[in-house]
Parts: C-alpha cells; sequence; structure tokens
C-alpha cells in the first residue's frame, strides 16, 4: 500500500519502476568500489533509485575485477559477492529508494543465480557498460554491446525469473545505438540506462523515438538546464555518477519538483516542429499542413486518418474532449501550454481547467499514443 507521500511523489512524475513509486525523477548510477548502501543513503533524501555496484559475480568478471584493482582502480572484491550483495540490499530496505544492482557477469548462468538468491526486490542492472578490457576479455562490459545475442540471451534468462531488467549500454559502441535499443526492448528488458557521452541529447531522441524502454540518461548531467534537456528529448529519468554531490542532487531535485508542481509535466517534449520526439504528437495539430507532422506520420506507419481517430479515441470523456472555440473544435489538438494561444488559454480559462491540468492529461495522451504505436510495432 502506499503512502501518503508516495502519492504525492506518483502525481507529480508519475513513475514506476518495479511496482514501486519514484519520488524523483535523479538517479544514482554504480561506480564500482564506490557506491555501496552506504552511499546511496547518505544520498538518500535528493533521489530515486539507486544503483548499487558494479559488482563482479562468476569467476571470469571476479577474475577481471582484480586485474582492474590491482592497475589502481576501485573495485568491490568481497569473498562471496551474492552474499555481499544480500547484505546490502538489506540495508537499502527501510529506505523509499529504488534500489538497483548494477552486475558484471559473462554468463545467463549467473544472473539467474543472483535472481534466485535475491529476488524480486531489486532492480537486476546488466552491465554492457565497463569498458576496462580485463572486464572486456572476460566477456562482460561492452563485450555485450559487440556481442548483442549473448546480450540478449542473458535478458531472456533475467526475464524468465519475472525480475525487472535494466541495461546499462554507452553510446557509440554499437554500430547503430537504436537497432541495439530495439534488441534490448524486444528481449523484453525494462529500462535503458544510457552514459550518451558526447552524442547528447541527439542520440536519446532517437533511441526514444524507437523504444517505448524507461530511458535514464547518464554523464555529465549535473545542472538543471542539462537535466530539463535530457528529459524534453525523451528521458524519464537522469543518473549521476562522480557529480553526485549531495548539493548537486539537492539542486537538481528541488529544481525538477518545482517545474514539476508549475507545469504539471516534468518531462514533457518540445513540440515535433521545434525537434521534439513521437511523444510531441500530443501537441499536434490536425494534419492538414505542410509539417514535421506529416512525414513523422509516413515514417510511423501512420495514415492521417488513423491518426485523427487514434486521438480523438483516446480523450472521449477527459478535459481535452471539448473546446469548440480552438482552432480544430476541441483540445486534442492544441499545442504545449508553454506555446501562447489566445484560444486554447481563453477556453482553459473558461472551463476551469488550469494549465497544470491540462498538461497532465496531454501527458496522459501521450502515453496512449505511445502504447499504440509500440503495440503495432512489436506485433508486426
Amino acid at each position: 500500500m502506499y503512502t501518503e507521500s508516495m502519492m504525492e511523489y506518483f502525481e507529480r512524475f508519475g513513475l514506476l519502476i518495479n511496482d514501486q513509486v519514484v519520488r524523483t525523477p535523479v538517479a544514482l548510477a554504480s561506480m564500482a568500489g564506490i557506491v555501496d548502501a552506504d552511499y546511496a543513503l547518505a544520498r538518500a533524501a535528493h533521489i530515486g533509485v539507486a544503483f548499487l555496484g558494479g559488482y563482479s559475480i562468476d569467476d571470469a568478471t571476479i577474475a577481471a575485477s582484480r586485474t582492474i584493482a590491482m592497475a589502481g582502480r576501485p573495485e568491490f572484491l568481497p569473498e562471496d559477492p551474492l552474499g555481499a550483495i544480500g547484505t546490502e540490499i538489506g540495508k537499502m530496505k527501510n529506505s523509499k529508494l529504488i534500489t538497483g544492482v548494477n552486475i558484471r557477469a559473462a554468463s545467463p548462468e549467473s544472473l539467474v543465480a543472483a535472481a534466485d538468491l535475491i529476488g524480486d526486490g531489486v532492480v537486476y542492472e546488466i552491465d554492457a557498460h565497463c569498458r576496462q578490457d580485463p572486464m572486456i576479455n572476460a566477456g562482460s562490459g561492452e563485450f555485450l554491446i559487440r556481442d548483442p545475442t549473448r546480450l540478449i540471451g542473458i535478458i531472456h534468462a533475467l526475464k524468465e525469473k519475472e525480475v525487472t531488467v535494466s541495461v546499462k549500454v554507452r553510446a557509440g559502441v554499437a554500430p547503430d545505438d537504436v537497432d541495439l535499443a530495439k534488441k534490448i526492448w524486444k528481449a523484453g528488458a525494462d529500462i535503458l540506462h544510457i552514459d550518451l557521452m558526447d552524442f547528447g541529447h541527439a542520440r536519446l531522441k532517437q533511441i526514444r523515438n524507437a523504444v517505448p524502454l524507461v530511458l535514464i540518461a547518464n554523464n555529465s548531467i549535473n545542472t538543471f538546464d542539462r537535466m530539463k534537456e535530457m528529459f524534453s528529448h525523451g528521458a524519464d529519468l537522469v543518473s549521476l555518477a562522480r557529480k553526485s554531490d549531495e548539493r548537486t542532487l539537492a539542486g537538481l531535485d528541488a529544481a525538477i519538483s518545482r517545474y514539476a508542481d508549475e507545469t504539471g509535466w516534468y518531462n514533457s517534449p518540445k513540440q515535433l516542429c521545434r525537434g521534439g520526439d513521437i511523444r510531441a504528437l500530443t501537441f499536434c495539430c490536425m494534419p492538414v499542413k505542410s509539417c514535421p507532422l506529416i512525414p513523422t506520420l509516413d515514417r510511423l506507419g501512420l495514415t492521417r486518418d488513423e491518426y485523427i481517430t487514434l486521438k480523438e479515441q483516446a480523450v472521449r470523456g477527459t478535459v481535452l474532449e471539448g473546446g469548440s472555440q480552438t482552432c480544430f473544435g476541441s483540445l486534442v489538438w492544441c499545442c504545449k501550454s508553454s506555446s501562447p494561444c489566445m484560444f486554447r488559454d481563453m477556453t482553459l480559462s473558461q472551463t476551469g481547467i488550469s494549465s497544470k491540468a491540462y498538461m497532465q492529461t496531454k501527458r496522459q495522451l501521450s502515453e496512449r499514443i505511445i502504447q499504440h504505436l509500440f503495440l503495432r510495432e512489436r506485433t508486426v
């Protein structure tokens, strides 16, 4: 049962991970040898998700960790890795944080053994991110991006245990990041945690347009402007590692909470005509003029009539159904609240609908559109 405070967080951000409410879309990324329960709990007031680790759990990756440690990098090297992970998870039990564990393993069997022992109370994050040569040579880390068949096999094996699965990747390693994201999604993963490197929001938008996964954007996201940029191009959460000091985390948490309370949709996309991702279809008008909507519908394999029907059916019984004084006779065709529009604002005022409630309902419409689009793709 959710507490009153948890419901407040859900109303603010609408985020669920592993069937738990996420209190803020700020996550702590794993750093081997550094991010354990004590590290996470010291920052618990300003984060919603903590990925502990990374932990090496089989012979090959443990040997790689020892080699990395000898070269001077911190590593977790307990004698009983799964027992140590269990102890750390136990420390997190009474916090409000969603706990994830970043695991380095060379075989599906190792991760299945972890899931059997630890259970479904945590998010299992497959480390396909580590670029240290010993870990790659062990068949873990970036090796899994270079051999996606093995990565898919690991995802399948974990999902058979009915646990929540995240995959941590580094952009620019795979020949095609979008293709990799689709494979990860279709294999059954729930979350894609992306170190964007120097590719930034452009790569994030491409991935957002390709998969309905929960997306966590990572790499140098330590200011509100940078965070907002990621959210407006498709991120559901952002994560911090090296810059995860309490002052930075507190600032990000407070800023995004204020923004969510003011606007109603903390990660609303830019409008399609201004470079937004496909979630922005919620803001698009009737397809009657030459604009980015038309080629977007063509790429999605959606006819104009299908698009119109989809949106009109999705808002029946909601505040977006009305609006006879708007340009196209319904708020369903109206733009983002930040775009000036006399007719939209007049309609909202006359019907007693706040700008915040309008955006919250636009978010719900966006979710229905996305659900429809990706259900179609999964079944073709």
